[in-house]
């Protein structure tokens, strides 16, 4: 029974967008993984089918869809067989554009909306600084008005997508005096003078995508690269933020239940003692757990989106989402790489790059930390 997110046609969907993870970009994974960055056209391809702007109005190149087919791109993203490549083209698609789409002017969404739903341009998102992470409200990077223009200092750290982007949706304080009142976003060009990648970052895991240090040294931004309100950056951020952590919870799960369908399939085979390893009891509880944690985990996923199709701003509701799925998520990896043993540890499996990627979502996008903190106020805590 399908989910009332989903449709027949959202499966019609599912079924284009997996074909293409499966023939064009699952068999270069391994390739990708070793060279630390998939290639551009990547996000062309994508553009070009459509992929990059479900959610997109048609009169700016998207497909007029619903959190429903985002959903879709987001689980189906994970059978690359790595998690690098559908963050980078989840920071494309579902973070760094949707604050153009709400907040921009006509000019700024034919400028970088456009040709990022087509993927001519490649987006990043610049919150995370090196003393501000999961702390917003901490960040330091300055915009300071100069006649007619704006002039930007500062430095972001951990920016997926930062080492190759056309343009960078930056967070910025333009009044230290204003406090929340006091934060604005820009649209910065990645070729305008003084904004250079002071060095790429090697990671954990999401070997595949790109992640950067940005630096803002002097940069010269004319007024009208405001993004939406002058001094309501902090909200236009914190309701991008929401998006974020949905689409992130989607894409966590849908990978960690893969690992869980390749672990099944190894226990089945594999023999120990005589036995195959899944027939011991230990194994097969333990197998009935994961798999009763995946489902709940997903269907909160989805009732979450639906809410938010439904015109809610659920809030808490995505905040246990991300939380949850997090949890889950980086439990079950684990405990699928304890059931490959040695096979697991060793690379080559699969087993190990999993639980490498999975444990970004409990830091990325705000902590495990934050989110509870989020859901306890909510409870009047």
């Amino acid at each position: 029974m399908l989910h009332p997110l989903f449709t027949p046609e959202h499966e019609v969907f599912r079924s284009s967008v997996r074909r293409f993870v499966e023939s064009e970009l699952a068999p270069h994974t391994e390739e990708w993984e070793r060279e630390g960055r998939f290639p551009d056209w990547v996000f062309k391809r994508m553009g070009d089918l459509g992929f990059l702007g479900v959610r997109y109005p048609e009169r700016y190149g998207g497909q007029g869809g619903d959190w429903g087919h985002a959903i879709v791109v987001a689980e189906e993203m994970a059978r690359t067989g790595s998690g690098g490549v559908g963050m980078a083209v989840a920071v494309q698609s579902e973070m760094a554009t949707p604050p153009i789409l709400k907040f921009g002017t006509e000019e700024q969404k034919q400028r970088y909306l456009v040709p990022a739903i087509r993927g001519e341009k490649i987006a990043c998102l610049g919150i995370s600084e090196p003393n501000a992470g999961s702390d917003v409200a901490g960040i330091e990077t300055t915009a300071r008005r100069a006649g007619e223009r704006w002039v930007i200092n500062g430095q972001k750290t951990f920016i997926t997508n930062g080492a190759r982007a056309d343009f960078c949706v930056l967070v910025t304080r333009s009044d230290r005096e204003a406090g929340h009142e006091g934060f604005s976003l820009f649209l910065v060009d990645a070729d305008a003078p003084g904004f250079t990648v002071s060095r790429e970052l090697h990671k954990l895991g999401m070997h595949s995508s790109d992640t950067a240090e940005l630096v803002f040294d002097d940069v010269h931004v004319s007024a009208d690269r405001l993004l939406g309100e002058e001094g309501k950056g902090f909200v236009e951020i914190m309701w991008e933020l929401q998006g974020e952590r949905l689409i992130g919870a989607a894409g966590t799960i849908a990978g960690a239940q893969l690992a869980f369908e390749g672990t099944l399939a190894y226990a089945k085979q594999r023999e120990a003692f005589g036995r195959p390893i899944g027939s011991f009891q230990a194994n097969r509880h333990r197998f009935a757990t994961m798999a009763t944690e995946l489902e709940a985990a997903r269907q909160l996923t989805y009732d979450t989106a639906l809410a938010w199709e439904r015109g809610e701003y659920p809030v808490r509701q995505i905040s246990m989402a991300k939380l949850y799925a997090g949890v889950v998520a980086n439990r079950v990896v684990n405990g699928c790489l304890q059931m490959f043993g040695g096979h697991g540890y060793a690379t080559g499996s699969g087993i190990e790059r999993a639980w490498r990627d999975a444990r970004l979502i409990r830091i990325g996008g705000g902590t495990d930390e934050v989110m509870r903190e989020i859901i306890s106020r909510t409870m009047g805590l």
